[in-house]
Order: structure tokens, then C-alpha cells, then sequence
């Protein structure tokens, strides 16, 4: 945690870090979050008769569209060519709730960290906005990044 911090310039201002001279490389960044949630509500999901339809689809694309607009969400991202994206939507009974797992990947000189949270955030996001009419005790928790290869740093695991 000593290092200096990569976004402030030598007067303490922020900045956006140039990257223009680091060499591309394929990258990758895993996250996950959940949402905690009624167990009539989980099941509500899994019987497919949740009032708005086919919500994991929605917020699959959701999920989607965020990490290719992270760069516009958070100010200091750099616009990057996202080469993949996979979401992942799974039932967890001992929650009871739902988990959600981006992997986000590109060949760039920065990483895609942000871009998978933000996906995870955003696809979240979406699960509580159709099932708030039903739950809206739910409760949007643990987005955390679980792994990141490629660049400088190498291989990282939570």
C-alpha cells in the first residue's frame, strides 16, 4: 500500500494516468457481487415468475452495456476495446439470493478491473430496480474483485 498514488501528478492535482507508453497486453479482471433477498423471493425467480419478466436476462445485458461505458461512469477510466465479456447469474440458497460474476477482457496497456465491478454493480443494480415491487428489503452486498492478470503486476487472486 506504500505506492505512490498513480492518479495525482507531482502538485497533488488529479489526473488521468498516461498509459501510452506501456505495452499492450491481453488482460483479464473476475468479479462478483450478490443480492441478499427473500427466500419466497429466490424462489419467485427460480419458478420464472417474477413480474417483469425474464429479469437475469435484463440484467445480463445490463451488466454488458456497463463494462463498455465504465470509461463514461468513472472519470479517471480510459475508454478501452473490450475483446470479452461473460456474466454469470447464479441462484445461492444458503444466501438466499442471487450471484453475480463478470469476467472482462481486452489487449490494451490498462486493466479492466473497473470494468468488471462497474458490471457487477450495474447487473445488481438491475436485479434490485424489477424485483423492488416484490422485495425491496434486498440487499446489495460483497462487490469485490476476485482476480486480474496481465500488465506489470501479473497474476493477482483474492
Amino acid at each position: 500500500m506504500g505506492e505512490n498514488l498513480s492518479h495525482l501528478n507531482q502538485q497533488g492535482e488529479v489526473h488521468m494516468v498516461e498509459v501510452g507508453d506501456r505495452s499492450a497486453s491481453r488482460r483479464e479482471a473476475v468479479a462478483e457481487g450478490r443480492i441478499r433477498m427473500a427466500t419466497d423471493t429466490l424462489a419467485l425467480i427460480q419458478r420464472g415468475e417474477t413480474p417483469k419478466g425474464d429479469l437475469l436476462a435484463v440484467a445480463r445485458v445490463a451488466a454488458i452495456q456497463a463494462a463498455k461505458h465504465t470509461w463514461e461512469l468513472i472519470p479517471l477510466c480510459h475508454p478501452l476495446p473490450l475483446s470479452g465479456i461473460d456474466v454469470c447469474i447464479e441462484p445461492d440458497q444458503e444466501l438466499p439470493g442471487l450471484r453475480l460474476t463478470c469476467s472482462c477482457r481486452t489487449t490494451h496497456q490498462t486493466g479492466v478491473e473497473m470494468e468488471a465491478m462497474t458490471a457487477v454493480s450495474v447487473g445488481l443494480l438491475t436485479l434490485y430496480d424489477m424485483l423492488k415491487a416484490v422485495d425491496p428489503a434486498m440487499t446489495i452486498e460483497a462487490i469485490q474483485l476476485l482476480r486480474k492478470q496481465g500488465g506489470r503486476n501479473g497474476v493477482w487472486i483474492r
